[in-house]
């Protein structure tokens, strides 16, 4: 999985055997998220549609260093089968694009930093490496899911 030249854009991809169709389907379902987190941070949707669209928002169930929290998120970016984006009040992005490649869909999530008012000092914490780290495990996750048509 390779990642991205930029302190800021941390990214790594897969390739899924399904259709670009199958995979977009789990990621715009906001209910779905925790069954692929590979963080360990996601616990699961509070609130949500079913299906995402640019502008909807999502509450999110979280666990970090021990302590719970809920976080809304917005969808940022979408284009059905091909991208959807969603991030929540700090700014990061968390970014899937999605390309049909003989019959299968290479994915490449991406943590995006760049819009964050903390950008700097992100860049002089361990968050980076945190956020390569879940994308490692979220990625394989997502394919098992998809491969398994849970």
């Amino acid at each position: 999985m390779p990642s991205v030249r930029h302190p800021l854009l941390i990214s790594r991809s897969i390739v899924i055997a399904a259709l670009p169709s199958a995979v977009f389907s789990v990621l715009a379902d906001p209910h779905r998220h925790a069954d692929f987190d590979g963080s360990g941070t996601v616990k699961n949707a509070v609130s949500g549609p079913d299906r995402l669209g640019l502008g909807d928002t999502f509450k999110t169930a979280m666990k970090l260093f021990g302590v719970r929290y809920q976080i809304v998120n917005t969808v940022v970016e979408f284009e059905a089968d091909r991208r959807i984006a969603w991030c929540h009040p700090g700014k990061h992005r968390w970014r899937y694009e999605l390309e049909a490649v003989d019959g299968a869909t290479r994915v490449v999530e991406t943590c995006d930093f760049s819009t964050s008012p903390v950008r700097g000092l992100l860049l002089r914490t361990p968050w980076p490496r945190w956020n390569a780290e879940g994308i490692e495990k979220t990625l394989p996750r997502l394919k098992a899911l998809v491969e398994n048509g849970a």
